[in-house]
């Protein structure tokens, strides 16, 4: 991206859009810095319904966690703005994007997702805003003519920030769109997405282009860093020193999604492989400053979807707060497919876990001590003494805490509905477990 380029577009957007706001009686501005204020007091309950909005109504800006939390962070820099603007009565030319606001569309754009998303989604956080301030405004109740003129200057305020910053961002995107794509390699990244998104795609193009044949089994891989050390040349090659450590039937195809993040495909040729992900992990431990996720391996062009997909929910888990996955994580491990179908809709899998779980569901040391225990106590079978080995305590203990669990969960709650709802906390962790939010 042009830095200069996108500076001198927003100065002009500044003095082209941003002219409010205008001069309005100081009774129409007190009564916008009081719904201001209330907007503040609010300000988790507004982030959250309008990040839950857009990820909901606009395809692509939920596509993973990562992409989500930086979702999350523009909302908050965009809300944040728009209150101390009406608070403070500070004209719209005296502002600068947010980072996490430019930094979002740079993601957006590094990750082909269509422009048209980016600036539905400012439209549609404008008018969730503008409802809620709607109602603060009819709270105060005002004569009509008073509140009318409140309404009109809080709707130009917003209006003339969303035009500003739409144009900023916008701009900032289409510069790194073409910067992304002109750079070298990454123009493999549209051919990839093509193949992705269509199942009647061009495999002989997608071979002529990439090089890589498309009739065979594929495993697909997500890399992306441990730490802040590693770059993309690092995740690379990881993805490379994986294929060849797997005795790969050829070189992988490998693609930048964006600075932090990359999509592998390696090639195992006509027979298909069982891939282990602790042998994985095993081939990849002296990497310490790469994390993968691994699909299953699959046949042919929709194999090669497939296999992405499951990747994809992989990483999904493994990128959700506090997830105690390892560095290596696969679709085929223990509870990760289903926890990921159950990590789409975390506001209905919340609530599932605590209708099931009971007290156990709770954010607590004693909770998360008596959830392991249940958990490992299944996996081994119901065996008491099996359980205190792997956890190193007395059978007694485990005892102990095998019926204590059992008696704070649902009295109807089966074993199968249990041991889901206790992997959906291992993996989830603080997003599913805690107070009740409903």
């Amino acid at each position: 991206m042009t830095l200069a380029r996108v500076g001198d577009e927003g100065d002009a957007a500044r003095r082209r859009l941003a002219r409010v706001p205008a001069m309005a009686d100081k009774e129409v501005l007190a009564c916008a810095a009081t719904v201001a204020r209330q907007l503040r007091t609010d300000y988790p309950e507004v982030v959250s319904e309008v990040t839950t909005t857009l990820a909901r109504e606009i395809d692509y800006l939920d596509a993973d966690p990562i992409i989500h939390e930086l979702l999350d962070a523009s909302v908050q820099g965009n809300i944040s703005t728009i209150i101390h603007v009406l608070a403070n009565d500070i004209p719209v030319d005296h502002l600068q994007p947010t980072t996490a606001a430019v930094e979002y569309a740079l993601r957006l754009a590094q990750r082909d997702v269509p422009s048209n998303s980016l600036v539905r989604a400012y439209h549609m956080g404008q008018s969730v805003v503008m409802r809620r301030c709607y109602r603060l405004v009819d709270e105060l109740m005002l004569p009509a003519p008073a509140a009318m003129a409140v309404t009109l200057h809080i709707s130009d305020v917003i209006f003339s920030y969303i035009d500003w910053i739409t144009l900023y961002v916008f701009q900032a995107y289409e510069d790194e769109r073409r910067r992304w794509l002109g750079a070298e390699g990454n123009v493999l990244s549209s051919t990839v997405h093509q193949l992705l998104s269509a199942t009647d795609a061009d495999t002989a193009l997608f071979e002529r282009e990439t090089g890589y044949p498309v009739d065979q089994f594929h495993l697909a891989v997500i890399a992306w860093p441990a730490d802040e050390t590693s770059d993309l040349t690092d995740l690379d090659r990881a993805v490379r020193t994986l294929a060849a450590k797997l005795n790969s039937d050829g070189p992988p195809i490998v693609t930048a999604i964006d600075r932090g993040t990359v999509w592998g495909w390696i090639p195992l040729g006509a027979r298909n492989r069982v891939v282990d992900t602790s042998a994985v992990a095993g081939l990849m431990s002296t990497d310490a400053r790469t994390r993968i996720a691994l699909g299953l391996p699959a046949n042919g062009a929709r194999g090669f979807r497939r296999s992405h997909a499951q990747a994809q929910a992989a990483f999904s888990v493994a990128t959700a707060p506090n997830s105690p996955t390892g560095a290596v994580i696969g679709f085929g491990d223990r509870g990760i497919a289903v926890v990921s179908l159950l990590a789409r809709d975390l506001d209905s899998t919340r609530a599932w876990v605590r209708e099931v779980l009971g007290d156990l569901a709770d954010d607590t040391p004693t909770a998360g001590d008596l959830r392991q225990t249940l958990s490992v106590f299944f996996a081994n079978r119901d065996s008491h003494l099996r359980t205190a080995e792997q956890l190193n305590l007395h059978r007694n203990t485990v005892k102990y805490r095998v019926d204590k669990a059992m008696g704070e969960t649902s009295a109807n709650g089966d074993r199968l509905d249990l041991a889901l709802a206790l992997a959906v906390c291992e993996f989830l962790g603080s997003t599913v477990i805690g107070s009740d939010r409903n």
